[in-house]
């Protein structure tokens, strides 16, 4: 079963956000993201639009998944790579959501199903689960795991 997550970036008051189906717990997105992406690396991401799956790498474009082709090295080819669901599926309609409050974008992801939302600002990630009312810094969050 799928741990949907958000991701997004702040500039100002407005928020541009992306879905993400796969792995949005701290212990994966939300480790990548704080280890791998600074502000100019996520403002690239949120800009292709949402995601199958979050990876180290945004990479570029390549088959959905390794059932869609013949390749037996897509995993050490393409297995660090983002998987988008425009750029790599021709999926339509898979840009990013502009919001101009982020409590707006709450709401959106709440009611699809979103279970954690981490946002850019000011090149600090913060995340918010669960109900949603309480953002913290992924930092914070990310210690807080790992002292469990």
């Amino acid at each position: 079963m799928a741990t949907r997550s958000a991701i997004g970036v702040m500039h100002g008051d407005n928020c541009k956000m992306v879905y993400c189906h796969w792995d949005g717990y701290l212990e994966h997105n939300g480790e990548i993201l704080f280890n791998h992406y600074d502000s100019p690396k996520a403002n690239h991401l949120v800009a292709i639009g949402n995601l199958s799956s979050l990876k180290v790498d945004i990479g570029e474009k390549h088959y959905f998944s390794q059932f869609d082709c013949d390749d037996p090295d897509y995993e050490k080819k393409y297995g660090n790579m983002c998987t988008f669901y425009g750029r790599d599926r021709q999926e339509e309609d898979q840009g990013y959501k502009t919001f101009t409050k982020f409590s707006e974008a709450v709401e959106y992801y709440k009611d699809i199903g979103v279970e954690f939302m981490y946002i850019m600002r000011d090149d600090v990630w913060y995340v918010t689960s669960g109900d949603m009312t309480e953002l913290v810094t992924l930092e914070f969050a990310l210690s807080q795991v790992e002292s469990v």
